[in-house]
């Protein structure tokens, strides 16, 4: 269903203030299902019995068991993985004072990040009040349904007497992630800081700038884990916190008076080891920086700007270690390596609390992951930065799959040992094999596609230029820094399209058209030397340069002038591919096919050819799974191979079997790497329960690659899923073509047109 909202503040003249980011960002949040959240039942509700198990009469059991033992509610409910994300939105994201409704969209962001990293289900709950006795009276009755609370955008002093209270009085994890958060993760950067710069943490000498809820987070953690008190500057807008002031003073600054003869920020830099800030851009000179000792350490964590920039650093100090709040320079000081983990463990265990123990283990965790030896796939996911311990990694990158089997289980041992643990965790090698099973495998190798590509950028060519899909598409790619779009179309019209759409001149967008281009005449001739012999004249070919974008853009590819191209939106498949065969040709010694991913329930599958070959030969099927297998490798995932049959070995039995019987058969003569084996039912490939009735089977868990047996069943079977089985699909991708192309669906949205450009950008880098 179309999404009707307002766009009237981001259309037409009036919308020269509004940034390319703001459009795609109001446009994501309210295209389709507005919001970023929905609740989707985990049990079957098909039938009246269904019904009657998961309501009326059925539920009364349950309720009657919880009523007896209250522990069982985390046996019988989503209690024990469920998060309430509670904000009374008086300290929104570094914008202020917004109010609850408008920090609702930073809460459901917060819900989402809760269930991509760690796979808590969260809720977001805005409290439309800045009283402080009413919003701790709204949030302590909500113990029962939540297994843990997480604070957040509420501005200081309040949230420490919130926190502090809700601690008190509930029985379940409350965390403030503005508070704790920023402080774990800064405090894992200072453990391996001080270790490479050879500092003792009983003698460093730190000056926190910003007495806000997250710099006093910060002294406590740091000071419980060794940092001495008398060796802690804290400075605010007036300047250092000192024992005998009075001016803006409060219980929480107080406590972290030193006596000292500095007054102001720089004087209290002057020798420092580590500078921590929590305030504002521009708050740190490049003068102050000089003053300090040697090998500093300085955490400019402002957001969005850091108090001083990396390179201001760098032009005084070379010998700094330096850490932002951003993810364009090394060293991110990022919360989401840390609340999604923590909650994780501490649900895990039924904490009753968050403790000093639990956040001293997560950083800890977090600073010993930064020394391991980086995977190769996170390595290739930031190509172009050296991800090796030492000054620019002094912490891991947000997308390392290795951090939900690293921290949760520090989190939970240490809950076990200071003894809030309600269900201590026996088998901890077993619980880490759980935890990396739950991790989202597809948003893992999506992540690592695109930042190759941003590492690696590519000119690619949006074939069907004038379209206003692949309009948003080339410019969404643009600003994303994935690469350099080139528009096939009429200029007047796509600036056209593009004033009525409200999207600003984008100077990084190229646009050709075919007709006026000085590359036509070479072009045809490149055409007609491959038609000549199939009974084409030269003003055949001319005409098709001309006219067929889609065979200018691969004759664009195929001559070098491009290194990509994405097309498929005024052209089926079918008819888009026989196009770009006129100037590509496969990849020697390979097929060419559409290979489907399908993320489900956790899961990643690829399937295989569901676009071209209608009756695949035994061969050419055991081509087809060693090429899928080799893509699924590079997507980051370890193939295990099911060739799919309507019979599962020899039952029933049927000639038309055969096929896939003999390309099993081929595969086993070429001794291939890779886990297979059939012929087989898709149910059996996928059901490890049934896949236990066959113990001769090689495959000991589920297949995540399915080759099928033609292209009836393949496409038949996975419109059929995309359409009603709520998977999430990427492509068909085009597999075995000798240059980059991909084509999408005709009714591709702009994001699909993306990942399809940065599908086709990534198969350029090989």
């Amino acid at each position: 269903m179309a999404s009707t909202f307002n766009t009237s503040a981001t259309n037409g003249d009036d919308d020269k203030g509004v940034s390319a980011l703001e459009r795609d960002t109001l446009l994501m949040h309210a295209s389709g299902r507005p919001g970023k959240i929905e609740i989707v039942p985990t049990k079957p509700l098909a039938t009246q019995r269904d019904l009657s198990l998961a309501y009326s009469p059925g539920v009364a059991f349950p309720c009657l068991h919880i009523a007896r033992d209250p522990s069982l509610a985390y046996d019988y409910t989503a209690k024990g993985n469920l998060v309430a994300v509670i904000s009374n939105g008086t300290a929104v994201l570094g914008l202020g004072d917004l109010g609850a409704l408008a920090g609702k969209p930073v809460m459901e962001g917060k819900s989402v990040l809760f269930k991509r990293f760690a796979d808590v289900d969260s809720i977001d709950l805005e409290v439309d009040t800045r009283d402080v006795e009413e919003f701790i009276g709204a949030v302590r009755y909500l113990g029962p349904t939540f297994g843990g609370i997480n604070l957040e955008d509420i501005k200081a002093p309040e949230c420490f007497i919130i926190e502090q209270r809700l601690r008190e009085l509930m029985d379940i994890p409350v965390f403030h992630d503005d508070q704790h958060g920023t402080a774990i993760i800064s405090a894992a950067g200072l453990i391996n800081a001080l270790e490479l710069t050879g500092r003792d943490m009983a003698k460093t000498k730190v000056v926190v700038n910003g007495a806000g809820a997250a710099g006093i987070a910060c002294i406590e953690l740091a000071k419980a884990m060794g940092i001495r008190h008398e060796n802690v500057i804290l400075c605010d807008t007036k300047g250092v916190i000192f024992q005998g002031r009075t001016e803006g003073m409060n219980q929480w600054k107080s406590a972290h008076a030193v006596a000292t003869k500095a007054r102001s920020l720089a004087e209290a830099l002057e020798g420092a080891d580590v500078f921590m800030g929590l305030s504002v851009k521009g708050a740190v000179t490049a003068e102050m920086i000089a003053t300090m000792a040697a090998k500093p350490i300085i955490f400019a964590m402002a957001n969005p700007d850091p108090e001083i920039t990396p390179e201001e650093v760098k032009a005084v100090r070379a010998d700094a270690i330096v850490a932002t709040g951003r993810s364009d320079y090394p060293n991110q000081i990022n919360n989401v390596l840390g609340f999604p983990y923590i909650f994780r463990g501490a649900l895990d265990v039924r904490a009753s609390t968050i403790n000093e123990a639990m956040k001293i283990a997560a950083a800890k965790a977090i600073a010993a992951l930064a020394r391991e030896d980086v995977p190769d796939e996170v390595d290739a996911a930031y190509s172009g930065r050296r991800l090796r311990y030492g000054p620019d990694y002094i912490i891991p990158v947000p997308f390392d799959p290795r951090l939900i089997s690293s921290i949760p289980p520090a989190v939970a041992k240490a809950a076990m040992d200071s003894g809030v643990a309600r269900k201590p965790i026996i088998d901890m090698a077993a619980y880490k094999r759980e935890l990396s099973a739950r991790l989202d495998p597809a948003s893992a190798s999506m992540e690592a596609i695109t930042e190759a590509v941003k590492a690696n950028p590519k000119r690619i060519v949006f074939a069907e230029g004038e379209e206003e899909k692949q309009i948003r598409a080339a410019v969404a790619f643009s600003n994303a820094g994935l690469g350099h779009p080139i528009l096939i179309g009429r200029e007047e019209r796509i600036r056209a399209t593009m004033k009525n759409i409200g999207l600003p001149v984008a100077e990084s967008l190229e646009i050709i058209n075919s007709r006026l281009s000085p590359r036509t005449g070479h072009y045809t001739d490149m055409l007609y030397e491959r038609m000549q012999r199939k009974g084409a004249l030269y003003r055949d070919a001319q005409r098709l340069v001309n006219q067929e974008r889609n065979i200018f853009a691969a004759l664009m590819v195929e001559s070098g002038d491009a290194d990509a191209m994405v097309t498929g939106l005024t052209r089926n498949y079918w008819q888009a591919f026989e196009e770009i065969q006129k100037v590509i040709d496969p990849t020697p010694g390979e097929l060419m096919f559409g290979m489907t991913v399908f993320i489900a329930k956790g899961r990643v599958v690829f399937v295989a050819d569901t676009t071209v070959m209608e009756t695949p030969t035994p061969e050419q099927l055991a081509d087809i799974a060693v090429q899928t297998a080799h893509k699924a490798r590079q997507m980051g995932h370890e193939p295990r191979v099911a060739m799919i049959s309507y019979s599962t070995f020899g039952n029933p039995s049927n000639d038309r079997a055969e096929r896939v019987r003999e390309a099993v058969e081929i595969l086993d003569h070429r001794k291939v790497d890779f886990i297979y084996d059939g012929e087989m039912g898709a149910d059996v490939a996928l059901d490890p329960e049934l896949l236990g009735h066959y113990p001769f089977c090689r495959l000991k868990e589920p297949a995540n690659v399915l080759v099928m047996p033609g292209l009836y069943s393949a496409t038949i079977g996975s419109k059929l899923l995309q359409k009603l089985g709520g998977a999430s699909v990427i492509g068909p991708i085009l597999v075995g073509m000798s240059k980059p192309v991909q084509i999408t669906s005709m009714d591709a949205s702009a994001a699909d047109i993306v990942n399809m450009a940065v599908l086709a950008c990534h198969d350029a880098l090989k």
